[in-house]
């Protein structure tokens, strides 16, 4: 067993009070700067919202379509694997067959070489670009985020998300000079954001017959960027209310029990 020395214990809590510190001070900086900058997003109602919320498979798979067609182009969703679309209720074959509509770099082969082959369901969905500097020359010096835990790194995740994506103005207020290449958009910090309007009407063609507004689309595509950052959202859900009820149960039986040992006593 490895005894740690009372000045080294010390030195470990300091360095992560001084941690924890840093961060509450970055957060408390960064609620004020936010909110200056951009207005509270409206609340929207979202399946997997509360104790008992769900995703909705169906706008899940609309969602991925989005990405796939729409929001692939210029972002990245590095932390998710083919693999993991069964989660949104497509089966095997399936999966291997979305995997496969893309060419990933394979290798190297027996003679050292790289060679292009068909994407694999362990395959990480595939990056728009190469590199950073490929991306930011693909798009007016700005470098588009990897969206994989885009609705967990924002203030109110969705909600923003959302708002972002439907609120675009063809003109900016009155007073309010845009940079070149820049786009008007209140609920992004300092309103003007380097992405083109990304979603218009009719931009997809919906596999189930939903009529793809903006507002439809923007709504699915966020419902599936916020399974891609919390996949795990409906088993941590489950596994809390179990919990809560076997609090619940214990509590009746601890009182029950309490009043019988005392009972003997008055």
């Amino acid at each position: 067993m490895t005894i740690v020395k009372p000045a080294c214990r010390a030195a470990v809590l300091s360095r992560w009070a001084l941690a924890f510190g840093a961060l509450a001070l970055g957060f408390a900086l960064a609620g004020p700067l936010w909110s200056a900058e951009a207005p509270k997003p409206k609340a929207q109602d979202w399946s997997f919202n509360g104790l008992f919320g769900t995703f909705d498979r169906a706008a899940q798979q609309r969602g991925f379509q989005v990405y796939k067609e729409v929001c692939s182009v210029c972002h990245s969703l590095n932390q998710v694997a083919y693999r993991n679309l069964s989660a949104l209720g497509y089966n095997e074959d399936q999966v291997k067959a979305i995997a496969a509509s893309v060419e990933m770099q394979g290798g190297p082969n027996e003679a050292g070489e790289m060679f292009i082959r068909k994407g694999k369901p362990f395959d990480k969905f595939k990056n728009p670009f190469p590199n950073e500097n490929a991306a930011r020359a693909a798009n007016n010096g700005a470098f588009p985020p990897d969206l994989s835990v885009m609705t967990k790194a924002r203030p109110h995740g969705a909600d923003y998300l959302y708002a972002l994506l439907t609120n675009y103005q063809d003109e900016p207020p009155k007073g309010v000079k845009l940079a070149e290449g820049m786009f008007y958009n209140k609920y992004f910090p300092g309103a003007q954001i380097a992405m083109v309007p990304p979603l218009a009407a009719d931009a997809v063609e919906y596999q189930d017959g939903t009529k793809a507004t903006v507002a439809q689309m923007a709504k699915d595509v966020t419902t599936f960027l916020a399974w891609a950052a919390e996949p795990e959202l409906e088993e941590r859900k489950s596994m809390g209310r179990s919990v809560i009820l076997f609090l619940l149960v214990l509590t009746a039986l601890l009182y029950a029990l309490k009043r019988k040992i005392w009972s003997d006593l008055h």
